[in-house]
């Protein structure tokens, strides 16, 4: 997986539009409606860059809110195939019905350093399949916060 993203993240190109890059390749290998890299910060989640329907509701929030706000406390992907039925579900688009969350996690530190947002336009969009490979997506892209 890590090759697939090796060219963007290597490239001269700014972070915001690498990750926008990322974001892309993601969204487009699995046909998903969005697609967002964030940054996870001592006290907040901040959006860097997405692909998609347009820029979320909340580009910045509290680090525990959210469904990436679980993610990151949890420490693993949280998927919710109707976010209708979940109280921490922020809405991010007015047609999200589902949504999974993978964290990056620092290979030097093992802290939480980002996460991936998807979003369908369907409930029960997810399966295990997306877990496993948006586990191998932010394993592959922990260099877009390497300093």
């Amino acid at each position: 997986m890590k090759y697939q993203f090796y060219e963007i993240i290597h490239s001269y190109e700014d972070r915001a539009t690498k990750a926008a890059r990322l974001a892309e390749k993601i969204r487009e290998q699995k046909n998903y409606s969005w697609v967002g890299i964030y940054n996870v910060l001592e006290n907040d989640i901040s959006l860097i860059n997405w692909s998609g329907q347009g820029e979320p509701s909340y580009s910045l929030f509290p680090r525990d809110k959210g469904l990436n706000g679980r993610a990151v406390a949890a420490r693993q992907i949280v998927c919710v195939n109707d976010t209708t039925l979940d109280p921490d579900y922020l809405p991010t688009f007015g047609n999200t019905q589902s949504e999974i969350i993978a964290p990056v996690i620092s290979p030097f530190t093992g802290e939480i350093i980002g996460t991936i947002d998807v979003e369908s336009r369907q409930k029960n969009a997810f399966t295990q399949e997306d877990v496993e490979y948006l586990r191998q997506c932010a394993l592959a892209i922990t260099e877009l916060w390497k300093k």
